[in-house]
């Protein structure tokens, strides 16, 4: 039997639990950090935002590294997503970009300090539904240009990417519940950006 012919009640759960922890693996590796150790430049937490993302990246090494943080992130992410699809029933396959981001934020190979996985979701998406994903994209650039805050950009963009993961699940209510999970983890990984924001309009929270 193929694994896309299995369904929720058939498929293993060492083999969901399995997928899982791989997936979270995967989002553990922040390409920021890594590249930044490589190169012998400080560690990207320590300045700006403290946040190990493609913003960061750029504030503190420019475009060039910032563009190459960004395609391993989506990389990444398309590969996990792919993987998904290709040995779990559909309606499971959002729960792998789920622990991809958990692993993201909470990196068991970086002192549990990581990213806030916007980069990886948009490649996690866009493996999945890359019309949705490129309306998202100029969703954020539109917001971005409106209030000059990335964060506030990636909440468009997020927002746009919810609703497709819904229509797109729908109605799996496995499939579903991982995507507003997920959304709604993100968000909530930006809180001190809204708090910084809110107090500090001109501060560099992204």
């Amino acid at each position: 039997m193929l694994f896309t012919q299995l369904t929720i009640d058939t498929f293993p759960l060492a083999g969901f639990l399995f997928g899982m922890a791989l997936a979270y693996l995967a989002g553990s590796v922040n390409f920021a950090i890594a590249l930044f150790l490589l190169l012998g430049r400080e560690d990207p937490r320590h300045r700006f935002s403290g946040n190990p993302g493609v913003s960061n990246v750029y504030r503190q090494a420019g475009a060039p590294l910032a563009a190459l943080v960004l395609l391993l992130d989506v990389g990444r992410a398309v590969a996990v997503a792919l993987l998904a699809v290709h040995f779990w029933p559909v309606p499971l396959v959002p729960w792998a970009g789920w622990a991809l981001i958990l692993g993201t934020r909470y990196p068991c190979l970086h002192q549990f300090q990581g990213g806030k996985g916007v980069a990886n979701y948009i490649g996690f998406c866009g493996a999945l539904m890359p019309l949705s994903t490129a309306l998202a994209l100029v969703v954020y650039l539109i917001v971005f240009a409106f209030f000059r805050r990335s964060f506030i950009g990636s909440f468009g963009l997020l927002a746009v990417l919810a609703a497709a993961g819904l229509v797109r699940w729908w109605p799996e209510a496995v499939g579903m519940a991982a995507v507003i999970v997920t959304v709604g983890m993100i968000v909530w990984f930006h809180r001190g950006n809204i708090r910084a924001w809110r107090q500090l309009p001109s501060s560099p929270a992204t």
